[in-house]
């Protein structure tokens, strides 16, 4: 009797599923449907929590090449901005690189994350894309056969089964696709910096024309413009602490401090509309292909956000998969799915060295490493600032890695 009133599972199908409706998920669906392949994007959220997710916002040149590339980018050039230079300021003073005119001349385009995903998302319901909001995957199955399954359980609790060709994996460290690895099969490569952020998005003008990174005794504070009415800080925080244990006021007199207004210039304040908490943890999986599953986005890796790189990276690697999977149900030319692990890993590693390099510049020794010579990491620290203040190779160098994936 139980049984004959169980709701049954449905069964749908698509040559590719699409797992998470971030920037990785979006341009694979988006590329894919312009090529023909029947595809479908699954969403555990709703469309208007889709398109609410601020996250990074700094688009790196080759994102914004990409973009370009699939008329992608009309409201990043009628609504993003250029913009090329940041400034530190240390306790020996504050100086400004004009990264934009150093390394090979690239810059970024400032355009909040949330704004691009309402234009991909919009562009690709515009051109007929499947996608489904509200439905979440359990599982990925049979991974290592030719029809890979998704179990999935829609908002009002049945469950779906979708079969495919390949499933793509864009729903992040959390998501499905991870948890369906099989244990021995796959690589995880994990690290923690020891460093905590409380991240703040003030209703406040940018307080400079710049990307600010104040480096005190007291702990680093950042300062990134995401629009004229809006701005993004960061201020290091002590693990365990809640986000909203100190009132707006005593944030505020904090990020005084440590960007050093009494001398730089006050700082324009405002309502802060959001407080998280986020520990600097990086990760890697190796490989990202695992059979008819292929990884991208944050589920692939995540990375500090010290240096802006994973929605860049998520962008890069949705177009080669795109390229690899039509290559693949197309001409039945599996090369690119071949090398696509391989390919993505090369450009994930890259980023990773150049984020620890920027975390450790910015930040003094953790805690963990107080016994550990604290005092001459700190004096590697002042080195690697007077370098970069000082030797135009090393300002090149910075440049170049700062807006490269």
């Amino acid at each position: 009797m139980t049984e004959s009133h169980k709701s049954p599972t449905l069964c749908e199908s698509a040559d590719v599923v699409v797992l998470g409706a971030g920037p990785a998920g979006l341009v694979l669906g988006i590329l894919l449907h312009a090529a023909g392949i029947d595809s479908v994007v699954l969403e555990r959220a709703s469309r208007t929590q889709v398109q609410a997710r601020a996250r990074a916002g700094f688009l790196a040149p080759n994102t914004v090449e990409i973009l370009d590339r699939h008329g992608l980018a009309d409201g990043l050039h009628r609504n993003g901005r250029r913009h090329g230079t940041c400034e530190f300021r240390t306790p020996d003073g504050r100086f400004r690189l004009d990264y934009g005119a150093l390394g090979q001349g690239a810059q970024h385009h400032v355009y909040p994350q949330q704004h691009l995903v309402t234009d991909l998302l919009t562009h690709y319901l515009d051109l007929g894309g499947r996608i489904r909001f509200c439905t979440e995957a359990l599982a990925v199955r049979d991974t290592d056969s030719t029809r890979p399954s998704v179990m999935t359980r829609e908002s009002d609790g049945r469950t779906t089964r979708w079969t495919a060709r390949y499933v793509a994996g864009c729903d992040g460290r959390y998501g499905a696709a991870r948890r369906s690895l099989a244990p021995g099969a796959v690589r995880h490569h994990r690290y923690d910096h020891g460093v905590t952020w409380l991240g703040l998005l003030a209703e406040a003008p940018p307080s400079l024309d710049a990307v600010g990174y104040a480096i005190h005794d007291r702990g680093f504070a950042g300062h990134m413009a995401r629009t004229s009415e809006v701005t993004r800080y960061y201020l290091q925080w002590q693990r365990g602490t809640p986000a909203d244990a100190w009132p707006e006021q005593r944030i505020w007199d904090e990020l005084d401090v440590r960007m050093g207004a009494a001398d730089h210039g006050p700082l324009r304040r405002g309502t802060l509309l959001e407080r998280g908490v986020f520990d600097l943890t990086c990760d890697v999986v190796e490989p990202l292909r695992h059979g008819s599953l292929l990884l991208a986005g944050d589920a692939a890796s995540l990375l500090a956000p010290a240096a802006a790189k994973g929605a860049n990276l998520a962008v890069l690697e949705a177009e080669m998969l795109a390229e690899a999977l039509t290559d693949a149900l197309t001409r039945g030319d599996t090369a690119g799915l071949d090398t696509y692990s391989d390919r993505c890993l090369a450009h994930i590693w890259r980023a990773q060295e150049f984020t620890g390099w920027m975390t450790r510049l910015l930040h003094a020794p953790s805690d963990r490493d107080q016994d550990a010579g604290s005092f001459f990491q700190a004096g590697l620290r002042r080195s690697r600032l007077a370098s970069l203040r000082t030797s135009r190779i090393h300002q090149d160098w910075f440049a170049e890695n700062y807006v490269g994936v």
